[in-house]
């Protein structure tokens, strides 16, 4: 099974993204393939092999990964399946890329494998890292409904069923929009505990946009995906949680401003998820209301 790997960078990491490429380099095994994308900036230095696409501005997370699907034919169909690596991570292991093609190989329903991310000094692993509401014990590989956006591998065939990640949303929940459509197709996730990249432990909102994004996101989710019955339960759950949480006032503001923008702007194409598929992810744990 050939591997290829999806690397974006703002170019403002560049030792923690040579060290990414040379854990990737160490894996066992036929060499990975890998492509790094430059979001509006120029990449350079890199070794031997790794190809570059530098795009003229900062497309998003999704839009820069989609770039780096493409660079693998069309919808990545030069390669089996597409490592997406986080360019301030580091893979722990030389096996990883292994247990990947041994997982998809041992099961062809097998379309997404969620790796755990592990802090590089602790090796604690944040609960919002584990994609499940069972979150307690990271250590535990299992079936989930979703996956994580800086540690995975897609098998390619997934992307040529149901299409690349939503460019749209630039940023956050970008992952759960194209689980929720490969699961729709018939498609599993796993998370596995023992394939791992470190990474140090960091804040989501130290993104200035986290808070509308995760807002106005978290509608378009629920608008192109679900069941038209569903969307106020989801959403209406989401804003629940979102006060029991207390945010900041400025945090708070930005949160209903992202809110509002998600019912007043176009989110892509709708295409609701079958009833059969909101079973399936309820018996995984994680119906589609939470």
């Amino acid at each position: 099974m050939r591997l290829g790997a999806v690397i974006i960078t703002m170019g403002n990491r560049p030792d923690e993204l040579k060290a990414l490429l040379d854990s990737v380099a160490r894996q066992q095994g036929d060499p990975v393939e890998v492509v790094v994308v430059g979001q509006g900036v120029k990449v350079t230095g890199l070794p031997e092999g790794v190809r570059s696409v530098e795009l003229p501005e900062n497309l998003g997370i999704p839009g820069g990964r989609n770039v780096g699907i493409e660079a693998f034919g069309p919808g990545g169909a030069d390669v089996d399946a597409l490592l997406f690596l986080d360019d301030d991570g580091l893979l722990e292991r030389t096996d990883t890329a292994e247990l990947c093609r041994q997982a998809f190989a041992e099961d062809s329903r097998l379309g997404i494998v969620s790796f755990r991310i592990a802090d590089p000094d602790t090796g604690e692993t944040q609960r919002r890292h584990v994609p499940r509401l069972r979150a307690d014990d990271p250590m535990r590989s299992s079936r989930v409904t979703t996956f994580l956006g800086g540690a995975n591998a897609v098998r390619t065939k997934v992307f040529e069923q149901v299409g690349d990640l939503p460019g749209e949303f630039f940023y956050a929940h970008e992952e759960t929009d194209l689980a929720w459509r490969a699961l729709d197709a018939g498609w599993l996730i796993d998370y596995r505990a023992d394939m791992v990249l470190l990474h140090p432990t960091t804040a989501p909102s130290r993104h200035a946009v986290y808070h509308r994004m995760v807002a106005r996101n978290r509608v378009w989710l629920a608008r192109r995906n679900l069941p038209a019955a569903l969307v106020p339960v989801y959403l209406g759950v989401w804003l629940l949680l979102t006060l029991v949480r207390r945010p900041s006032l400025p945090a708070l503001k930005a949160w209903f401003g992202g809110f509002k923008e998600g019912w007043t702007t176009p989110c892509g194409p709708r295409r609701p998820m079958k009833w059969r598929t909101v079973w399936r992810l309820t018996r995984l744990g994680r119906p589609p209301v939470i």
